[in-house]
This record gives C-alpha cells, structure tokens and sequence, in this order.
C-alpha cells in the first residue's frame, strides 16, 4: 500500500508484506485450519488495495503551533498504542480521503464546532452520500448546531452531534446506497449506528457469491443474524418467502425500511435472537413477537446465517441440521472450524470462500455451501 503511515498505523497489522503475498499468507493458513473438513480450492474474493473502506473512526489529537494557536489532527494508535497524527489514510474510499482535510479545516476554524471533540466517524456509500458523527466531551448548545448547518452546506455532507446522553441529528441519520448485484440495483440506507460492511466492493461479490451458489427454490428460506438485511433482500429472490432475525432494534428498523425502498413484501422479519427463534420455531416457548407470525406457513429448505464472531450456540447449531442446506457466512474462521465439527456430521461442505474484507489485516470473512449428505 502506498501510505506514508504504513508500518507504523497499527490499522495494518500486515505492513511487511505486498497485497498479494499477505492474502496468500491468510489463503495458506485458513486451508491449513480447515483441511480435516475439506482439501478442495477456495473461492477468492479480493480487496482491492488501497481505498476500500466506506465506514471510519478517527480520534482527534489537539495540540499548540508555535504561534499558539490550537491544531486540529486526525490520529490513531501505533503499534505501541502511542498516538499517531495522521494527515489522510489510504484504506478510506476516495470520498472520505478527499473530505478529511476540507473537514479538519473547517473545524479547526470554527472553536464551537472543535473545542473538547474527541473523535470522527465517516460513513459513506457509493453513490456518494456521507454522514459524519462528530463526538464531544461536551454539551452541545444550539450554537454547535448553527454552526455545523453551515459546515453540512459548505461540505454537501450529513451532521451528527453527539455527546453522553445526547444525539443531534441535523439532517438525517442514514445515508443511501444502491448495490448493483448480477445487473439488478438493491437499495439501502444504512444507519449511523448500526451494522454495515466496511468494504462494499468486497460485499457485492460477498453477495454475488451466495446468489450465484443458491439455486432457487419453490421453498422458503431461514435466515438468522439477518442485520439490516444486507444478504436477505438479494436472497429473497431466489425463494418464495423468507423469515428472518435480528436481536438489533436498529437493524430491524433498516431492514424494513430497506425492504419498501426494494418494494419486497415476502420477507418477514423478527426482532428476537437466534436462540429464542429456536425456542418458538420448536414450540417450547410462546413469544408475543411471533403473534403475528405462523412458522406453520413456512416450509424451508434453506438455513441462511452470519453470526457474531462468537458464532453459534449449541441450539442454533442443532437447528441448522434440519435443514436441507446451509450458507454459513463468518468473520471469525476459529468459531466456524468449531461449529463445522458438528454441521459436517450431518452435512458436506460444496463450496467454501474467503473474502478479504479488511485488506493488510490478518482478519479474513468466510462463506461456506453445505447440503445434507
């Protein structure tokens, strides 16, 4: 990556090597950790190697010029977890690398909008919309909000305030995005405070990948730890219904809002966790949030999941083995070696896939394709 930064930003943890040679070193060692369940080639998904990443948080380091006047830097950790001024950062999307320093100027000009600001989060889409939520440890005052109206129309960019016990919103909390998947437009709006992939060139093929590994179906599919509904929406047309979960009050929130913006009406969604789905799909628990819901009229074929990276408990883990077929998607391969001991004894794994979300990380997302043996 050509970053000045790099070796020294402790966002890069894989400084030492070229893009290539760190993802065939994730390649290497994931076939390694996997080999008792599968030798056969692995899907991969690349990054692309600098200016992937829509979504950003960056403390903000305050200190004096020679002439005393206050100097506003981006900064993260070093290796040594010191701090480490930044200018611009190579991993951010083009449009978040290009309004870090109208920002930072525009702050730094403006004491109400700096004074006692701790950090910055970006959050950007591809068809260019951006929301930043600025954090203070401080009170925010209608002054704050005047002010930062003014930077929102100088910068064509959404404003978030926030502080303990308080959120302002000045325009509106989420941003839009359209994913373009097989030549069809998915609409989104992603939430300043929920779930997003950081790479979206990565969770199109993320998506793409799945769709292309799904045969549709006259059944219905189950999805659990459905988020904002980012795989379900496209997965909804591979079947003829679809119920989904989410624990998350915000992502349920975003994943209705995301289905009238798609005008999809076969998917429901329930906000209830994993393992209280297990408790009501089985009956041994009535649940309100399911009064409206008959699991009766569902008749699936499909188990569709994307857990923490705590993966899954020994619940949902016994449910995915009623289904005919499985789509595991991870972001922790040690949770999903653990709950493979247990899927593959009932089920074989046909497709597998790496997706490199975070490029120069030693973190890699898993997909995994299992039908009943």
């Amino acid at each position: 990556m050509n970053c000045k930064y790099f070796g020294t930003c402790a966002s890069c943890t894989l400084f030492d090597k070229t893009y290539e040679e760190q993802l065939n070193y994730k390649i290497q060692r994931e076939k390694e950790r996997f080999s008792n369940f599968t030798t056969m080639e692995f899907d991969i998904i690349k990054s692309s190697e600098s200016n992937f990443r829509n979504r950003a948080e960056f403390r903000i380091w305050w200190e004096k010029d020679a002439n005393g006047n206050e100097i506003l830097s981006y900064a993260m950790n070093d290796f040594k977890k010191n701090i480490l001024k930044i200018d611009s950062c190579e991993m951010v999307s083009p449009h978040i690398k290009e309004l870090m320093p109208k920002l930072i100027n525009q702050l730094e000009s403006e004491l109400e909008l700096s004074y006692k600001l701790f950090a910055v989060e970006f959050l950007g889409s591809s068809t260019n919309d951006m929301l930043v939520t600025l954090i203070y440890h401080k009170k925010l005052e209608e002054s704050w909000i005047t002010k930062a109206k003014e930077i929102e129309q100088k910068l064509n960019i959404k404003i978030i305030g926030r502080s303990r016990k308080q959120k302002i919103v000045l325009t509106n909390d989420y941003i839009n995005e359209t994913l373009n998947i097989a030549n069809q437009d998915f609409f989104f709006a992603y939430e300043e405070n929920g779930f997003t992939q950081p790479n979206t060139k990565v969770n199109i093929q993320m998506i793409q990948w799945v769709l292309n590994n799904t045969r549709a179906s006259t059944k219905d599919l189950c999805e659990l730890y459905c988020g904002g509904g980012n795989f379900t929406i496209p997965l909804s047309t591979k079947f003829r219904k679809v119920l989904a979960t989410e624990i998350s009050k915000t992502s349920i929130k975003s994943a209705l809002r995301n289905c009238k913006l798609n005008n999809i009406d076969t998917i429901g969604f329930i906000r209830m966790s994993a393992e209280e789905f297990v408790q009501g799909l089985n009956k041994v628990r009535v649940f309100n949030r399911l009064k409206d819901i008959n699991l009766d009229d569902y008749e699936f074929d499909t188990i569709f999941m994307d857990p923490p990276r705590s993966g899954l408990d020994d619940t949902t883990r016994a449910l995915a083995k009623d289904f005919p077929n499985i789509i595991y998607i991870s972001c922790n391969p040690e949770t999903l070696h653990r709950d493979l001991e247990e899927l593959t004894k009932t089920h074989e794994i046909v497709r597998f896939a790496l997706f490199d979300q975070f490029a120069f990380t030693n973190h890699i997302e898993s997909g995994v394709i299992l039908k009943r043996k």
